[in-house]
């Protein structure tokens, strides 16, 4: 299996009641294969995972497979406190059908590199699907060297893809230099990071992204990988004109713009759990205001 395109990072969607809404799930689930996404990352940093009970996160796995199998490539989030907790959820997303699994050093212990090895070593070894790691040293505060990645990937065939979400584009140099082809490599969409294209630059194969809940197709285009001068300027141009959408998503932490953007459309499971607060008032008629004059509203929106 190979990464590259869009990988849209999708929030949790909840009802009024603050209950996980399956109906709000297939609807955006079938709203990103409409318009092109390449696969799905479930239970990221946008899905409020950390807000989530096990048997939340067990049951979204097993419904979202059921919704996705066949249909788009889905991988499942298994950050955790500890490597065993990691590997429980991995293993149950191998025994339910999960396309892959998705891994992050536990937050908050700031680990030596060496205990980051060994923690994904452990983790990869438990499963034999597909196996990636996220790199964000900004919210789990230990960056993974580029010569860790090196060691794993020489190590774990079923280890596929590294998403990188930090303003170091010597990382990505640095890892690419020593993974070569062994490994794909996808970036996150942050615009205060715009290493989007950096990352294609230097044969990243792209995005792991959350602007992609908002604007599918054109995230789609401008995340394909760079085998023609036409996607390099595609690339650019798209980069360049939804920066303002993507600098007001990220205006405040995952998802809570994008749930807002949500609304703005129409569409369901915008809905925030505490202490998340919802975007109200000015910010919010700012974030419409601009979602009407780049045509997202017109092209997107729950009629």
């Amino acid at each position: 299996m190979r990464m590259s395109g869009s990988w849209v990072a999708m929030p949790t969607p909840f009802d009024s009641k603050g209950e996980i809404d399956f109906g709000a799930f297939k609807l955006l689930i079938d709203r990103q294969i409409h318009y092109g996404t390449s696969a799905l990352f479930i239970l990221g940093s946008a899905g409020e995972t950390t807000l989530l009970s096990l048997d939340e996160k067990k049951t979204i796995i097993k419904e979202v497979i059921k919704l996705t199998k066949g249909k788009i490539i889905t991988f499942f989030g298994c950050s955790a406190l500890s490597t065993n907790d990691s590997i429980h959820i991995a293993q149950y997303c191998e025994a339910e059908g999960a396309d892959g699994v998705i891994f992050t050093i536990p937050p908050y212990l700031l680990i030596p590199q060496t205990s980051v090895l060994t923690h994904f070593d452990k983790c990869m070894s438990s499963v034999k699907i597909p196996c990636g790691v996220y790199n964000n040293p900004s919210r789990l505060g230990v960056n993974i060297e580029p010569k860790t990645i090196a060691e794993l990937s020489s190590k774990h065939p079923n280890f596929i893809v590294d998403k990188e979400a930090m303003a170091n584009v010597s990382q990505l140099v640095e890892v690419k230099r020593l993974v070569g082809d062994s490994l794909d490599i996808l970036c996150c969409d942050y615009p205060k990071y715009s290493i989007i294209l950096p990352t294609l630059a230097v044969g990243g194969t792209g995005t792991a992204n959350i602007g992609g809940n908002i604007i599918p197709e054109e995230v789609a285009k401008y995340s394909r990988p760079w085998d023609s001068y036409e996607k390099v300027v595609e690339a650019r141009e798209g980069v360049f004109k939804w920066q303002p959408l993507l600098t007001e998503l990220y205006k405040l932490t995952n998802p809570i713009v994008i749930k807002a953007a949500f609304k703005v459309l129409g569409l369901p499971g915008y809905t925030l759990r505490s202490p998340h607060e919802d975007y109200v008032g000015p910010h919010f008629d700012k974030l419409k205001d601009l979602m009407t004059e780049m045509g997202v509203v017109e092209k997107y929106s729950i009629k």
